[in-house]
């Protein structure tokens, strides 16, 4: 079944690469977010963007403050921010299996990814995030109030099927403090995308 999911989810991003550039703005209401998470960042740090997607708008914003690594598993996305962000490395990958060296990355972001990992992976996603993060990285990351696992067989009217495993905020804390994380709380941010007007997305906010 998580195989199943992954290929959907990559499949569906492939797709619908440029109809979901045009959706992702550097005017999102999780901005002010990212913003707190550049703040964090000490000179010359390197950061991961696990789940970049094309680049927009958290690559691009990143890229002006630090040294970006994009990682994404869709091909169609990963051409279009290697196509917007031509300076910065981005490599095709597994957010669970990350083809990285110990201790490579002074933080890390991954905003709408990891609800896109199957549930009986987010143990050893979270493992991989604290082994490639540097001691006292920030890390911020998209979760779900509770456990949800669902699909849309027309995703914002794209036309294609896309599917979520999303963790909550309780079951987060708890799997990124086995992993070694200091949890240090959420942030909640109106979610404008959700057919629901008084839909919100949080955030979990750590460190390594």
């Amino acid at each position: 079944m998580g195989e199943d999911l992954s290929r959907a989810v990559r499949e569906a991003y492939d797709e619908i690469a440029e109809e979901y550039d045009d959706h992702r703005t550097s005017d999102d209401t999780d901005v002010p977010v990212l913003e707190a998470f550049i703040e964090r960042l000490g000179p010359d740090a390197h950061v991961l963007d696990a789940g970049c997607g094309a680049g927009v708008p958290v690559t691009t914003a990143l890229a002006e403050h630090a040294t970006v690594t994009g990682l994404d598993f869709s091909r169609a996305q990963l051409s279009l921010a290697g196509n917007r962000l031509p300076g910065t490395a981005f490599v095709r990958g597994d957010m669970a299996r990350l083809p990285f060296e110990r201790d490579t990355f002074d933080g890390l972001v991954a905003f709408y990814s990891v609800i896109h990992v199957p549930k009986e992976r987010h143990a050893t996603l979270f493992e991989e995030f604290h082994r490639v993060c540097r001691s006292g990285a920030p890390v911020v990351l998209t979760v779900g109030h509770t456990d949800w696992v669902g699909r849309n067989d027309d995703w914002m009217g794209m036309g294609a099927e896309m599917r979520w495993d999303i963790p909550g905020i309780e079951r987060t804390k708890r799997l990124m403090r086995a992993s070694g994380f200091t949890v240090e709380g959420t942030e909640t941010v109106a979610d404008t995308v959700a057919e629901d007007a008084d839909a919100a997305k949080p955030f979990v906010w750590a460190h390594a």
